[in-house]
């Protein structure tokens, strides 16, 4: 990302909520190393979903419960850069035993793409 990690979360959750997901939770990894007297360089978990789309995913293996929501993490690494990543969406399935080229891999992680493209400048 071009911006700083706060600012990046920042966009991308107005992003995904401009797409129609919910958001369900923002965890700041750093504040907790704080709470704790550790230090961490910046690091920002957006959680976010679209029950209409996830919901059939754990209808067909409820196991995906553990996996959906989506997670994005944006992170400052040792020199500075800020990065955002995700898993996709065809590894989420397979790990959970549904078949890599599940409909739902290609179109999430399209839009995933998209929204951090937008976040990240």
């Amino acid at each position: 990302s071009t911006l700083p990690v706060k600012d990046t979360i920042d966009k991308l959750e107005k992003t995904v909520i401009e797409k129609g997901f919910k958001v369900f939770a923002r965890i700041d990894h750093a504040a907790g190393a704080k709470s704790v007297n550790q230090e961490l360089r910046p690091t920002k978990l957006l959680i976010f979903g679209n029950p209409a789309g996830g919901t059939p995913l754990i209808q067909a293996n409820q196991a995906m419960g553990l996996t959906l929501p989506l997670k994005v993490l944006a992170w400052q690494d040792e020199s500075g850069k800020v990065w955002i990543g995700y898993d996709s969406m065809a590894d989420l399935l397979a790990i959970r035993g549904l078949p890599r080229d599940h409909p739902a891999a290609a179109k999430t992680d399209g839009a995933l793409d998209a929204m951090i493209t937008a976040a990240s400048q």
